[in-house]
């Protein structure tokens, strides 16, 4: 026996000992056994045996352990699916929540809230800057009113939530924690994600309030404050997503992704908090575009280069704190209005490439979203596309299916590489916050933007059905519009919180804010209460606006 096959076959024998016995345990696999058509039993891990030793241990491993470089969890998909995510939010509370109630019942497995744009920026629907934009991206959520009605019949104590929410993510986590303790929910037994990632709305989104520095100051908060009183909630998603969809190329969404967890990770250092305290409770978001092998070599080389850093840089101990937890999104800016049949196709394949790469959660995006909000028979097959990759493909029979693949474990080494030496650049520049102020990743995603522009304009890169292979078409989509009476109703109903409410607790509540703004205290349990005072989204904004100012980029 040469000293290679040793190597990996007392790692597998580590790993099924000190990894998969017990997670068997804590949770068992979907079937006692795994099998193709013809009956042949498939594996639970594939590994090169006698053709690599120490190389294949270090850089590649086993699942479950680090560096993670083939997936999380020690049995994957064969415990249990990736969690089934579609991403829904439009008009009014109600209208939203009829749609959640949808997908629910059609087999979906955790909620994920789009919010409107004048939600997102901290403006009620009867400020001047929210006129024509309630309830247009998403819901409108102004009071603790709106968010009993968004989750009306949606016990949340039961159910992972999502949130994608970002500037004033602490008080829309406030009103879901107060709507899930009315419904008799504590808020230790609540599940889910934060999106909570204000850096990457400087880079690519343009959704912030505040600076930057005071913007850190409210996610590191929210570390804490999760971490005594949520602690099966995800404080954070760090978003690549909308870097990608912004047009960087799949390195830069790495490395600009991961750099911003290094900055949010040093920023909850230096607010006093340990790094395994909170490290194991971050999480990722990444988009996936259409180069199948790249995409799925993109997610393996973003688990690895993160572990790396979480043990390396910060010292953490925990593998939990090393390990990158992921959401998936489909990417929107893949999708055409010419020919939208073949969205369906698009989806499929950046789907699989999720899974492919071991995504903990995933939304694919409906055929129709290059031309409105998506119809429920869109949303329908785009959760369908996952429910057959899941049952029907075999993919998730077996852990990280294309590991050991040359190209695979090649393109998962260079992704990995370059975007080390660009989070490097990074640091030699001074830093996340300091590149942001001075637009360093701002102009990167908009040249590679450019240049992936150009190959279409070009004819050099072919996007069926816009630049080549174009056919006469008159289309026949329903398209969902948002009706103007949306936005009266929203105003109508905001007013009426404000003249129903005990204004004398709404302005102490308001003030509370704004003194634990100007000092050191932890905001959100002064939000929380100002939230259970009936304040709306709106008025807590402005609270804070007074004291740390509107950010204005350069």
């Amino acid at each position: 026996m040469s000293r290679d096959t040793k190597t990996v076959e007392e790692g597998l024998r580590a790993w099924q000992t000190d990894r998969v016995d017990r997670a068997l345990k804590k949770a068992p696999e979907r079937r006692p056994t795994f099998e193709t058509t013809a009956g042949v039993e498939i594996e639970r891990l594939y590994t090169p045996a006698g053709e690599a030793g120490e190389p294949y241990v270090g850089e590649v491993g086993f699942p479950g352990q680090y560096p993670f470089t083939r997936g999380v969890q020690p049995t994957m998909f064969r415990g249990r699916f990736w969690t089934m995510r579609q991403y829904a939010g439009f008009a009014t509370a109600a209208e939203t929540n009829q749609r959640f109630r949808y997908l629910l019942d059609q087999g979906q497995t955790g909620l994920s809230v789009a919010f409107d744009l004048p939600t997102q920026m901290g403006y009620d629907p009867d400020h001047q800057m929210s006129l024509g934009e309630v309830g247009k991206v998403g819901v409108s959520i102004a009071s603790l009113a709106d968010m009993r009605r968004l989750f009306d019949q949606i016990p949340l104590g039961k159910v992972s939530t999502s949130m994608t929410i970002n500037a004033t993510a602490a008080i829309l986590l406030a009103m879901y924690v107060a709507v899930a303790e009315e419904q008799g929910a504590s808020a230790g037994a609540l599940r889910g994600t934060i999106q909570n990632d204000v850096l990457k709305e400087y880079v690519a989104r343009g959704a912030y309030i505040f600076p930057p520095r005071p913007s850190l100051r409210i996610t590191t908060d929210l570390f804490a404050h999760c971490q005594k009183h949520l602690p099966r909630f995800n404080t954070i998603s760090i978003s690549g997503y909308h870097i990608r969809e912004a047009g960087s190329t799949a390195v830069e969404e790495v490395a600009f992704t991961l750099s911003h967890g290094i900055a949010y990770v040093q920023a909850a250092l230096d607010a006093g908090l340990a790094v395994d305290e909170f490290a194991g409770r971050l999480s990722f978001f990444f988009a996936c575009h259409n180069n199948f092998l790249e995409e799925v070599a993109k997610f393996r080389a973003a688990r690895r280069l993160w572990a790396r850093i979480m043990k390396d840089r910060f010292g953490a101990k925990q593998d939990r704190s090393c390990a990158l937890r992921f959401h998936t999104q489909t990417c929107g800016c893949t999708l055409t209005a010419q020919q939208p049949e073949n969205n369906v196709v698009r989806v499929a394949m950046q789907a699989l490439a999720a899974v492919l790469g071991g995504t903990n959660s995933l939304h694919t995006n409906s055929r129709d979203e290059a031309l409105s909000l998506p119809t429920e028979d869109s949303v329908r097959i785009a959760l369908r596309t996952q429910q057959i990759i899941a049952h029907e493909s075999g993919v998730a029979d077996t852990v990280d299916p294309l590991g050991g693949s040359y190209a695979i474990e090649a393109l998962t080494d260079r992704i990995e590489q370059e975007a080390e030496k660009l989070i490097k650049k990074i640091e030699d520049l001074g830093g996340q916050v300091r590149c942001i102020e001075e637009g360093f990743m701002q102009k990167a995603i908009a040249d590679s933007a450019y240049e992936y522009q150009k190959g279409i304009e070009t004819n050099d890169r072919v996007i069926v059905g816009l630049n080549q292979f174009q056919i006469d078409e008159k289309l026949d989509y329903s398209i969902i519009r948002v009706s103007p009476e949306v936005e009266h109703e929203c105003v109508e109903r905001i007013r009426a919180v404000r003249q129903r409410r005990d204004a004398q607790r709404a302005a102490a509540a308001l003030g509370a804010v704004e003194k634990c703004a100007c000092g050191f205290g932890n905001l959100f349990p002064p939000i929380l209460e100002a939230v259970q005072a009936e304040c709306t989204t709106g008025e807590i904004s402005d609270s804070l606006r007074n004291v740390f100012g509107v950010y204005q980029e350069c």
